[in-house]
């Protein structure tokens, strides 16, 4: 199965200020495209750290999905922090840059700096904002507004399908996991192809566990539903 990593970039999103939606925005559509997310992280604006961490990840995963740092303020520091990771200088993409100067007639200077990409990427563009994307090597730049982030995905959607989607089922029972934990334990015995999680929670109701099953493999993904509903009915009786 393909893998990926999500690299979330802000000192906002460290810090607690803003949520990290985008994260697990992009997980949901990776599995949909048949890409198994192995970690989602969220980055200071630092571009050492930064590019650092992209290094590493780009040779550990089939595909490195980054948001965020795309503006032009101080702080966003994403198109030098990848050119490092990658050991390339930034070099303006003349196309780039003139459809940046006619769009953005007011300001030309201020946004044609965006057109500084990482020598060797390929520019994406932002059909709902101004800083464009770009991919390089393995590893995809979105920018960090949701809106915009979803809208540049949606242009590579494809190039990222690696297969069969994965599928998953859940439900939530009104109990506590000691209760089912030795049924959750055999069901990963039984079933190793599938990903079993559990998930409590507590209200006003009382316990509840939601349980999650995961696979790319319909029939085996409908193998262990079958089981542990069987099992967990049994158990709560």
């Amino acid at each position: 199965m393909a893998t990926a990593s999500i690299v979330t970039i802000g000192n906002e999103l460290v810090s607690g200020d803003t949520v990290n939606t985008n994260g697990s925005w992009l997980a949901g559509r990776l599995e949909a495209l048949g890409v198994d997310v192995l970690l989602i992280v969220a980055l200071p604006d630092d571009e050492e750290r930064v590019a650092a961490f992209v290094r590493t990840e780009a040779a550990g995963v089939d595909v490195v999905l980054v948001t965020g740092g795309l503006g032009g303020t101080p702080d966003d520091i994403t198109r030098e922090a990848i050119a490092a990771a990658f050991g390339v200088p930034q070099e303006e993409q003349p196309e780039v840059a003139e459809a940046l100067r006619a769009r953005f007639r007011s300001d030309p200077d201020y946004v044609t700096r965006w057109a500084q990409l990482p020598a060797g990427s390929r520019a994406l563009e932002n059909p709902l904002g101004g800083a464009p994307g770009f991919v390089v090597g393995n590893v995809y730049v979105l920018p960090g507004l949701p809106s915009e982030m979803k809208a540049m995905f949606d242009t590579v959607a494809e190039e990222l399908r690696a297969g069969t989607p994965i599928g998953s089922w859940r439900r939530t029972y009104r109990t506590t996991e000691s209760r089912i934990v030795a049924v959750l334990q055999a069901a990963g015995e039984h079933h190793p192809g599938v990903r079993v999680g559990s998930y409590p929670s507590f209200g006003e109701e009382g316990s509840a566990v939601e349980i999650v099953l995961k696979s790319n493999d319909p029939e085996a993904l409908a193998a262990a539903t079958a089981w542990l509903e069987q099992a967990v009915d049994e158990a709560l009786r």
